[in-house]
């Protein structure tokens, strides 16, 4: 109703507005620009009063932001597409998969064990496979970040895969989990008393596990899976996808909590 009002005095403006401007020309000057200041001044009048003009800016403002908001939207898609472009297909054979293997969501997570936000997230992504119902499978990958715990979490990652060399997939599992709960985090983990302590914990041999942790035989697959974190757009850890069985990926930076995570779940879900 307001808008119809709204256009109704402006038409009124513009209509003596036009009678002003298409008066006889000799003697019009004084005369006219005093009705065109008296017209404007009722129209504006009006327009303030009925609270138009506030409505009209409201409006205005409400359009700019939405369209802000869509635009800004599309960008973080494009954004999204474009990293989960560059994502390595998950491959069974190499890769550590928690949870059913055929599960219709894919939680892929490029990891330091170093991380005490990776710390937190691993209790999230393994109560989430937990509590899928098979809906979910869970994958980890490398992402020792040097600058932060020189010397260490590459050392870590290199020993998790030893793990999975002697003991198998199950194995990998037994060695993030328990790592996660013994130590400190943040490059304070004294590896040349955890690591063995880990190895004989989860029935691994401790010759053969010191040998493979010398031998520098994974560095090469941890250097891969963090060019590949970089790659994708990860700068930080943990950074993970949520991916759908069509291959949509939702990109997850950080410890997010369980909720927000569960919200990208099934968002991927509804999208097979």
């Amino acid at each position: 109703m307001w808008m119809a009002r709204f256009s109704r005095l402006i038409m009124a403006g513009l209509v003596l507005f036009a009678v002003a401007a298409n008066a006889q020309t000799a003697d019009r000057n004084a005369a006219d620009a005093a009705l065109v200041d008296r017209v404007k001044d009722a129209v504006m009048k009006e327009l303030s009063e009925s609270g138009a003009i506030d409505r009209a800016i409201d409006a205005g403002i409400g359009r700019y932001v939405e369209r802000q908001r869509a635009e800004a939207e599309q960008r973080d898609r494009r954004e999204a597409d474009k990293q989960a472009a560059a994502l390595r297909p998950v491959s069974k054979a190499r890769d550590h998969i928690r949870g059913d293997a055929a599960a219709p969501v894919t939680l892929i997570e490029y990891s330091d064990f170093e991380c005490p936000f990776c710390k937190r997230f691993h209790a999230t992504a393994k109560r989430m496979v937990d509590e899928s119902k098979g809906q979910v499978k869970w994958v980890y990958r490398h992402f020792p970040l040097d600058e932060l715990h020189p010397g260490k979490a590459r050392k870590e990652a290199v020993a998790s895969e030893c793990a999975a060399e002697l003991g198998g997939n199950a194995a990998f599992w037994k060695f993030a989990d328990r790592f996660y709960e013994l130590t400190p985090s943040n490059n304070r983990t004294d590896i040349d008393t955890v690591l063995p302590q880990i190895a004989g914990e989860i029935g691994l041999d401790k010759a053969r596990f010191a040998s493979c942790l010398a031998s520098g035989k994974h560095d090469g697959r941890i250097a891969e899976d963090g060019k590949d974190a970089v790659a994708t757009g990860g700068r930080g850890t943990p950074w993970s996808f949520i991916v759908s069985k069509s291959g949509k990926a939702y990109p997850l930076s950080g410890a997010q909590p369980y909720a927000a995570v569960k919200k990208l779940v099934d968002l991927a879900l509804e999208n097979k």
